[in-house]
């Protein structure tokens, strides 16, 4: 159910009761442990450590503290032990101005030559970092484009950086310092990052949660982080232990391989993944990269998309859910018939229901198909993305012609639907304000934006 992503079982802390350690994991549902090194010598011991027990993985790096005797030499050491099919990632590595234990010179020198490393091998990485921030993030940064991809741990920076770690395809854990009473600002963080970018950790046996602050922490402790992230994003701790399984499932690239998800719920909404294609492609959609979502797999080709009887049997009762949403990684009016096959059984039985598109229904179709729309679907909401026809063009990678086809399909379908949303997502090069006014004023919609990540 959960995974410790940074636990350092070598340490002594652990030497005369690990076994009893290891037991508790097991009987808190900690599924995965990885075991990050800090040395040369700790790695051999992380090693051994996933030799001995299945479910501990390992990382090799050396931390910044001890980097001040830095040999390029050790690349060699690290990349041998890189072999062992149960070592994961280069890690734990990075920068730390708090204690400077090291020089910062050999810090930066060791750090740079462990992510070259790390891009060589194609390893995601494990990062420390503490009062370096503007170090941190022009190193980072000189490595887009570089397939690097990093575990930001013990998240202690701005949410500014977060997201631009985000963007950069990295990825947050955050450990039980997020229950202290004083860590009021690392919450708020915490709250800004969306639950697809976050990873649990311990790091055992520092940073003990509330109520055993003070104790030695240990892996069984990752599930009370889950249920402080779980209260900061108003949700259950069953959804966040699930998307950040799979979110380091896909990460570390651990063994696993998860069936297509045809629903999925988030809330009190079931959405109905009907296809992963569409005839636009955004820029910023994910449905040509691993199409994951809440820790749910909406990845599938044509020749696995069900028939509207599976979809059905997976709604049930559509009065358990506020709304039967059609929202996958695609345009689901390219199924137009299985939307209306659904959506009929929907309306049925007493559920209420609403379509996500791009609004190029009828030009898919080659037919207007907004006066079917009426009694089926009861919200339409469109992504408008932008009222400047080239920069719609631009977004979408297609002709602007398709912006006036979203605008003709929005006016004909707000005549057969009780409500009609149009939506754009916060990136920078969008004037929010222009769109708001336009939504509101030219369509009589509401307007929504949609947080980008």
């Amino acid at each position: 159910m959960y995974i410790d992503t940074h636990s350092h079982l070598f340490l002594p802390n652990f030497e005369n009761d690990l076994d009893e350690v290891i037991n508790r994991a097991k009987e808190n549902k900690i599924d995965y442990i990885i075991v990050p090194a800090t040395d040369i010598a700790s790695a051999k011991k992380a090693i051994e450590l996933a030799d001995k027990y299945d479910f501990i993985y390992a990382a090799v790096g050396v931390h910044p503290h001890d980097t001040k005797d830095w040999n390029p030499s050790w690349l060699d050491e690290i990349e041998e032990l890189t072999k062992h099919k149960k070592v994961i990632a280069i890690g734990e590595i990075g920068l730390d101005y708090h204690y400077d234990f090291s020089p910062r010179e050999k810090q930066i020198e060791a750090f740079k030559a462990q992510l070259d490393l790390a891009v060589k091998l194609k390893l995601p990485v494990i990062v420390h970092n503490r009062e370096s921030d503007k170090d941190m993030m022009e190193i980072i940064s000189s490595y887009c484009g570089n397939d690097l991809r990093a575990q930001f741990h013990c998240f202690n920076a701005s949410l500014e950086d977060a997201l631009s770690y985000i963007k950069m395809n990295h990825i947050i854990s955050f450990t039980g310092n997020i229950t202290f009473k004083k860590s009021d600002e690392l919450r708020s963080i915490l709250a800004g990052i969306s639950l697809d970018k976050i990873l649990l950790e311990t790091d055992s046996p520092f940073m003990t949660p509330e109520p055993f602050r003070g104790k030695r922490n240990e892996p069984a402790n990752v599930k009370i982080v889950a249920q402080k992230i779980a209260e900061i994003h108003k949700t259950d701790v069953e959804e966040v232990a699930k998307i950040t399984s799979f979110n380091a499932f896909k990460f570390f690239g651990l063994n696993h391989k998860s069936k297509i998800s045809y629903t999925y719920v988030l809330g009190k909404n079931i959405y109905i993944n009907i296809t992963n294609r569409c005839n636009a492609d955004c820029y910023f959609c994910n449905r040509k990269g691993d199409a994951l979502l809440h820790g749910y797999n909406l990845k599938m080709t044509k020749d696995e998309e069900p028939p509207a009887e599976v979809y059905i049997s997976d709604i049930g009762n559509p009065k358990k859910y506020n709304e039967i949403v059609f929202c996958g990684y695609g345009e689901p009016t390219i199924r137009w018939d299985v939307v209306k096959k659904v959506s009929k059984y929907v309306k049925e039985n007493g559920g209420r229901t609403r379509l996500n598109t791009n609004g190029h229904g009828s030009f898919i179709n080659k037919r207007d198909i907004t006066p079917e729309f009426k009694g089926l679907i009861d919200i339409v909401s469109i992504s408008i993305n932008t009222v400047d026809p080239r920069q719609y063009a631009k977004i979408m990678n297609l002709d602007t012609r398709f912006f006036n086809e979203m605008v003709a399909f929005a006016k004909n379908v707000k005549r057969y639907v009780e409500k009609l949303v149009m939506t754009v997502v916060s990136i920078n090069e969008i004037e929010i304000e222009k769109a708001k006014s336009v939504v509101e004023n030219k369509f009589g919609a509401e307007f929504r934006v949609r947080p980008y990540f």
